[in-house]
């Protein structure tokens, strides 16, 4: 059976840049606008991009919540991409009364001023933990593009086994996980060339599996 992916279109996301790249990954891409037309993919992909508070309004208003939640639900493999992963944890200090989907405990908070250029623009490294299947095939050190001003703040006792951190502006924080059958990286796998279509090609062989 073939694999097949959903890239959720809410207004919010860099569409036709993923689009490509999970095609060339192989992973049969389609780019859908309403939430009944989801289905039934192997793997749904959120992808955000800009104001945590306008993105979650978006998402909201989109629909497409109960959608995502069915989906992670049922086993099926998920992926955030950017703000995409920023909404899976509980809230933002960039709009604090909007809330994300709790899906991992902590917290998104700003660079620190002063201590580097915000927001992080270009090209920097993933430190990956001993077994992160995800990440299979990726060497620990490989050069990843970010492009982000907020980072999720998760604290080690709530920071998944499988996963990776970047170091910027004085701060490590979370740039990729697992958690049963949901992924995210911070960073924009699409635009990592060699490596993010290393990652993205990995989705099709890390076991699914509902979050703990």
């Amino acid at each position: 059976m073939s694999f097949t992916s959903v890239v959720i279109d809410y207004g919010a996301g860099n569409l036709r840049s993923i689009e490509r790249a999970l095609a060339v990954a192989g992973l049969a891409p389609r780019v859908v606008a309403e939430p009944g037309a989801v289905g039934q993919p192997d793997l749904l992909v959120l992808p955000g991009q800009g104001h945590f508070g306008q993105v979650a309004r978006a998402f909201r208003a989109s629909g497409f919540e109960a959608a995502v939640r069915d989906h992670v639900a049922s086993g099926r493999r998920f992926l955030g991409i950017c703000v995409g992963l920023q909404l899976l944890l509980e809230g933002s200090d960039e709009a604090p009364g909007e809330a994300g989907l709790g899906l991992l405990p902590g917290w998104v908070r700003r660079f620190p001023h002063g201590a580097a250029p915000v927001p992080q623009m270009g090209w920097n490294r993933l430190a990956k933990g001993p077994d992160f299947p995800l990440l299979t095939g990726v060497a620990s050190g490989a050069y990843v593009y970010f492009a982000n001003s907020y980072y999720a703040d998760v604290g080690l006792e709530n920071r998944p086994a499988a996963s990776a951190t970047t170091e910027y502006a004085g701060v490590s924080f979370l740039s990729a996980f697992s958690l049963g059958n949901v992924h995210a990286t911070q960073f924009h796998p699409e635009k990592s060339q060699a490596v993010g279509l290393r990652i993205l090609s990995n989705l099709a062989a890390v076991t699914s599996g509902t979050a703990a």
